[in-house]
């Protein structure tokens, strides 16, 4: 059996980079290893608090500074440069948790750094106020669309939310107000660990705290109004909490939609035909890996889906408005396509599914005769999974004021499922199992084609 083993161990191998993650304690706050490696830089970049914050021990090593540039990317060339002689980051608290550890480590190797973390803002934040931090959920509105808290606000959840500036906690308290969480409780926690420290708690309904210092923690205890709409784990959200003109996957199709779609971390969607963006709203709210682009011809719609994924949680939605299929020239590779609209438009399923790496998915909706034609046909070529989904509701018969009920059934939905089979392993990269039962072994699949 092949031996996969790696020896990552760090003892022998030469680490120039340094990251020291910073509390407001500042200089009192850092490890002697932390300090050595200052003393011993010949570089030190980092933000203008960060710097001042480590001033006196600047003063005397006499060390080159170099202030975080706007944007951050443009002194990365200027680090790697120096490869091999003493470098040292400046972070806020952890480097590696929402910080600047991970940008670098896409230029430099791991095994050319170390790194001393302080305790994070929500280490911090959970400890003030006795919270257990993995029972928290963390989010980040540091240069993040304050909506992208919705998916979070459950009834009796627990927030820590990395502010973007001081005015961001007033602006989370009207946004809990207005879905109705208003009764949620509020704490703002400024300058954590440092002489500055200063916290202050209110309902998000009462909020009349000062402007906040901008390096605040926002932490909410989430309070729910009766009638307050929290966006549950499962695929399937009631079609009134979408503005539509009546182009939507109703809401029993769009749940079976979404398990046909399987979305799994990191994955990406096209939403072709999205009339309202129901299917890619819900696909980005299954996990906030997920991504998905909503391809839409009309105009009108497609500001409406941006005004649907902005109030359900998930801003970050791509549109594209045009014809498909040439709209979808350019995009990103997707792992998953739906099409819930204009599958019977020359070339739609064929360059959907020519964008498709093994492994993916295809999911084809059709109402119309004229297209549920079109997917027998492509099931009798490709195979794949045909189902007609039908959905009856309970309904009074001869109007409102009829004293019968009966079920009326909605237009039935034929739905086309395919999944791009993986490539066979050749024979020469895989041993087949014996006689005796031994474990078969294969040599690893071939990397997968980079995203355009």
């Amino acid at each position: 059996m092949q031996d996969l083993t790696e020896d990552l161990t760090p003892a022998s191998l030469p680490r120039w980079l340094t990251l020291v993650g910073l509390g407001e304690d500042g200089l009192d706050g850092l490890t002697p290893a932390a300090r050595t490696a200052l003393m011993q830089a010949e570089l030190v970049v980092g933000g203008a608090r960060h710097l001042a914050l480590v001033g006196p021990l600047l003063l005397e090593t006499r060390a080159e500074t170099l202030p975080w540039p706007v944007p951050l990317h443009d002194a990365i060339p200027a680090i790697v440069a120096r490869r091999g002689r003493p470098v040292v980051v400046l972070a806020t608290g952890d480097p590696f948790f929402h910080g600047i550890g991970s940008v670098l480590a896409a230029h430099v190797e791991p095994a050319e750094t170390a790194a001393f973390p302080a305790p994070s803002a929500y280490a911090l934040a959970a400890a003030r106020l006795g919270w257990a931090g993995q029972d928290v959920v963390r989010v980040s509105l540091h240069g993040r669309a304050l909506a992208r808290i919705r998916p979070h606000l459950h009834p009796g959840a627990r927030i820590l939310a990395l502010s973007w500036d001081g005015a961001t906690p007033e602006r989370l308290a009207r946004l809990l107000a207005a879905e109705g969480f208003g009764a949620s409780r509020l704490t703002v926690l400024e300058r954590l660990g440092g002489p500055r420290e200063r916290i202050a708690a209110t309902t998000a309904a009462a909020f009349a705290l000062p402007e906040a210092d901008p390096l605040n923690t926002v932490a909410l205890d989430v309070v729910a109004a009766p009638g307050a709409r929290a966006l549950p784990f499962t695929p399937g959200l009631p079609d009134d909490w979408f503005e539509s003109d009546g182009q939507i996957t109703k809401r029993e199709v769009r749940a079976v939609t979404l398990s046909a779609l399987r979305p799994t971390r990191g994955q990406t969607l096209w939403d072709v035909g999205a009339g309202s963006g129901s299917v890619g709203i819900e696909w980005m709210l299954a996990d906030p890996s997920c991504r998905a682009v909503a391809v839409e011809p009309r105009a009108d719609r497609a500001a409406r889906i941006a005004r649907n994924a902005e109030a359900l949680g998930v801003p970050d939605l791509a549109l594209v408005t045009g014809e498909a299929p040439a709209a979808l020239q350019g995009l990103p590779r997707p792992d998953a396509v739906f099409i819930g609209g204009g599958a019977g438009d020359p070339g739609v399923i064929d360059a959907c599914l020519n964008a498709l790496s093994p492994g993916g998915r295809l999911v084809v909706n059709a109402v119309t005769l004229e297209t549920q034609a079109l997917l027998v046909d492509r099931h009798a070529r490709h195979g794949g999974d045909l189902v007609q989904l039908s959905v009856a509701r309970a309904d009074r018969i001869g109007g409102a004021a009829g004293a019968f009920r009966g079920l009326r059934p909605a237009m039935a939905v034929l739905q086309w499922v395919l999944e791009i089979p993986q490539p066979a392993i050749p024979p020469a990269e895989a041993t087949a199992t014996d006689a005796a039962g031994s474990t078969s072994t294969h040599a690893a699949p071939p990397p997968r084609e980079p995203r355009p």
